[in-house]
């Protein structure tokens, strides 16, 4: 073994072969006593998965992607506090606790939007809302309420970036009667016509949030012109695939350049 070679906790290095792949274990007593050499020894760690992230670091060990990644994966809460602090442009949103509630309709008129606003994606947990109903129905299922202005865009872009290079981007067309543009409501692609300062105003978005492994979606209106609705930091492989694109021969790509 190489003292201080990189490991990696996930199999989008399995195209490196100077990355060492270790399963990831809830105890680390679990590991070989070889696999917790490794671990130790290692003075890199790609993809140390959200339970080890903090650890590593407290060791002064590099890590690829950045804790921020981590931190704000899955959170739209924590990510629309921080596009607000850092004043990116974004939909007009607030969240409301309690009794804080009885505020939405104050603040925003039917039709507007709700999410769940942690532990969701593919637009599962997204609603529009139209009515007192709906609202009723949606509060019932989340204890905080996440609401957002409705904007009526038939797509947004999605774009991934890693060490805040532009990797691929496309739009995210939403069927007929959709108003939700994820590929998982059966929303299509399309890679052509992808203005640059949208790619440009991506590059800023990672560089002040410091991501660097993430799937943006960005959204434009003639009234705001750019906005970022939210970072996806588990982002689908479905355009990658579509575009010809293999996220492991990228990674290892990207570490050959040494930008990983």
């Amino acid at each position: 073994m190489t003292q201080g070679s990189p490991i990696t906790f996930s199999h989008r290095f399995k195209e490196c072969p100077d990355v060492t792949i270790i399963q990831t274990r809830p105890n680390f007593s679990d590991y070989s006593q070889e696999e917790k050499q490794r671990i130790r020894a290692a003075e890199k760690v790609y993809y140390p998965t959200q339970l080890y992230v903090d650890l590593f670091l407290t060791m002064g060990k590099k890590i690829f992607p950045s804790r921020e990644t981590y931190v704000y994966s899955g959170d739209k809460i924590k990510q629309t506090t921080l596009f607000q602090l850092l004043q990116i442009p974004h939909p007009r949103t607030r969240v409301y606790f309690g009794q804080q509630k009885k505020r939405i309709q104050k603040d925003f008129p039917f039709p507007f939007i709700a999410k769940i606003p942690r532990g969701s994606s593919m637009g599962r947990g997204v609603f529009l809302i139209h009515n007192h109903e709906e609202l009723r129905r949606y509060l019932h299922r989340s204890p905080v309420a996440y609401i957002q202005e409705y904007l009526p865009l038939d797509r947004d872009l999605r774009v991934i970036l890693i060490s805040h290079q532009v990797i691929l981007s496309y739009w995210k067309i939403a069927l007929q009667g959709e108003f939700r543009n994820n590929l998982a409501q059966g929303a299509s692609i399309e890679f052509s016509d992808i203005p640059d300062e949208a790619l440009a105003f991506a590059g800023q978005i990672t560089r002040r949030c410091n991501f660097n492994d993430v799937g943006l979606d960005l959204c434009h209106t003639s009234e705001k012109g750019w906005m970022v609705l939210e970072a996806n930091m588990n982002y689908g492989h479905q355009g990658l695939k579509e575009k010809g694109l293999d996220i492991r021969q990228v990674l290892k790509d990207l570490m050959i350049e040494g930008k990983i």
